[in-house]
């Protein structure tokens, strides 16, 4: 469905095809203001159609249920979709005006974001075309805890799995570049290694910034790569699920434990504590938060009491309504470790790993190496939509125990080694973990 110019003849358009006839006499009574849809939708509307009209034109009050009229053009299973939809999109919106910790919107028209973006989410052919269409509304937040997942994303986020061909990328002198290849992918079955420079992706040249669509599982995609020797590669990976909760502990020269997590959640958390445990007297440990995008507060407070003898407030977080909560480390089981600690961090280092990385700084108990984080650092919750989707909602502010709101600023590490290069990758050389070994083993 295109729309027509001007959002009220639109708005009207859209009754008559749904609901008869939008006139004075007809059984809806439409009430247009100038220039803005008038929101939010009441609650409790039932029918689709009202609830699609009050979103994208006004306020309608409801005499009784009109006839569906079949828009002349339009197959049943195209109503159906546009109604689908259009219940989604109500769902998202709706959710984030009510609930987003910021009652302004950080400035956002979010009435005229659904005008804008209401019609196009109706159109949406597919999930794929009404979830971009969602999210680019989401993205006018300019908030990285904010944003939905279609009904396939959602379902492999709740598996702790993404679907992909198995590595990821790296910007290096204008090209990209392997940077590591993640375990159970195609990718490493078929032998590609950290430092390939990649070509292509089914003939297209990739770009900067990299775009690349969603997968589904059995998907094949060409990749042209060249090797480290220079040589033209050409393969053709099957997209498979590639579990995202990764965990990985060895012990380094001196006795320092290196344990990496992929994720603040209940397993990782418990994993840690074990570890965490089993090198109790081990001199120091490296915390790689690299690529942990974070995950839940209740998670990251166990985590925090790993490294502490006694409860403080290490962060505070304040909702809508301007209440405020402060953040404590949980210490029942703690392993109570007392070496010297590490923590490593990157571009990708998100939210309860932003969080853990500062506390670590602001109690000076263990030193932040890497490179600048996210600064993607709001309190968020997770809404089912209609159709299986999901919504994430920042619905709380963070602050660390010294006030630091590391929102869109992220974490200054102590310590930047270089960036990597193409030839450490090449080498299996880790500038950021060599810089956090020299660290610990000074006196």
């Amino acid at each position: 469905m295109q729309r027509i110019d001007g959002w009220e003849e639109w708005g009207v358009t859209f009754v008559r095809r749904f609901c008869g006839d939008a006139t004075p006499s007809s059984r809806y009574t439409l009430q247009f203001a100038a220039g803005a849809a008038r929101l939010p939708i009441p609650a409790g509307v039932a029918a689709l159609a009202l609830a699609a009209l009050v979103l994208l034109t006004g306020c309608v009050t409801p005499v009784s249920p009109a006839p569906r009229v079949s828009p002349v053009g339009l197959t049943p299973g195209q109503v159906l979709r546009e109604e689908r939809n259009l219940r989604v999109f109500d769902a998202a919106w709706d959710t984030v005006n009510r609930r987003y910790y910021d009652p302004q919107l950080r400035g956002v028209d979010w009435r005229a974001a659904a005008v804008t973006y209401g019609p196009r989410a109706a159109a949406a052919g597919d999930d794929a075309a009404l979830y971009k269409e969602i999210n680019a509304m989401l993205k006018l937040l300019a908030d990285g805890h904010t944003g939905a997942l279609m009904p396939s994303e959602a379902r492999n986020y709740r598996a702790q799995q993404v679907v992909v061909t198995g590595f990821r990328f790296l910007r290096i002198d204008g090209r990209w570049v392997v940077e590591e290849v993640m375990p159970g992918g195609a990718a490493g079955a078929a032998g590609v290694q950290p430092g390939w420079i990649v070509l292509s992706r089914n003939g297209q040249l990739l770009g900067d910034p990299l775009d690349l669509p969603s997968m589904h599982g059995g998907e094949a995609v060409r990749w042209e790569f060249l090797d480290k020797d220079g040589r033209k590669v050409a393969l053709t990976l099957r997209a498979c699920p590639v579990s995202t909760a990764r965990e990985e502990a060895r012990t380094l020269a001196g006795g320092v434990v290196y344990l990496r997590f992929d994720e603040f959640d209940w397993a990782a958390m418990r994993w840690l504590r074990r570890q965490l445990k089993e090198h109790r007297t081990a001199p120091a440990v490296v915390i790689d938060l690299r690529h942990n995008p974070g995950g839940t507060v209740f998670a990251l407070d166990f985590v925090v009491g790993e490294f502490f003898d006694s409860k403080f407030p290490y962060g505070a977080w304040t909702g809508r309504s301007g209440r405020r909560r402060d953040l404590k480390p949980v210490m029942f089981g703690s392993a109570h470790f007392h070496g010297r600690v590490a923590v490593l961090v990157d571009h990708l280092s998100a939210s309860a790993a932003e969080i853990f990385a500062a506390t670590m700084q602001e109690k000076r108990r263990g030193a932040v190496i890497g490179h600048k984080t996210a600064g993607y650092v709001l309190s968020a919750r997770l809404h089912s939509l209609p159709g299986g989707g999901m919504l994430e909602c920042s619905e709380g502010d963070l602050r660390t125990a010294q006030g630091r709101r590391l929102e869109g600023g992220g974490v200054t590490p102590d310590v930047e080694p270089p960036v990597v290069t193409l030839e450490d990758l090449r080498a299996g050389r880790d500038p950021d973990l060599d810089a956090a070994l020299r660290i610990l083993r000074q006196p």
